[in-house]
């Protein structure tokens, strides 16, 4: 596969979570749950969460892109607590409505949180980063795992 652009290969990690995220909603209505597949997503979107605080926030800030980094860093805060109370409620898999509830709630703040980032920091992941940083983030992306018990910047804000 040849290499894409950072902006195409990060929004190709929304959309996968995305998709991740739905399917689990489509199964729990049919009566399945399928913890794996919930686990494994909200591990996805942990991950990404974690390279972008760590590898594309930092460079972009310095180069002036201050007001959307914080709204980015603040929405994650959000994101991680809803996915910490559907860890919690995945625990006691009986209240499947309150599953489903948390999981629209989940995808509902993905795509508001995506429809900013995609089009107004993801360019500058592009043209702005440095040659290093865009490597390093590339590579993460490729293989990258985020450190266990990370927890993004705002998580407890």
């Amino acid at each position: 596969m040849p290499d894409l652009p950072l902006s195409v290969e990060l929004a190709r990690e929304h959309r996968e979570i995305d998709n991740g995220i739905q399917t689990f909603i489509e199964k729990l209505v049919c009566g399945s749950v399928r913890h794996e597949l919930l686990t494994e997503t909200l591990a996805a979107l942990r991950r990404h969460i974690y390279l972008e605080e760590v590898f594309l926030f930092p460079p972009l800030r310095e180069a002036g892109i201050v007001m959307p980094i914080f709204v980015m860093m603040r929405e994650h805060g959000q994101l991680w607590r809803t996915m910490d109370a559907l860890t919690d409620l995945l625990a006691d898999s009986n209240d499947t409505g309150r599953l489903a509830d948390t999981c629209t709630q989940l995808l509902d703040q993905l795509h508001q949180h995506n429809s900013k980032e995609e089009p107004i920091i993801y360019p500058s992941a592009d043209t702005a980063l440095p040659l290093q940083t865009s490597a390093e983030l590339t590579r993460f992306i490729e293989t990258g795992r985020a450190p266990d018990g990370w927890m993004c910047q705002q998580a407890g804000a």
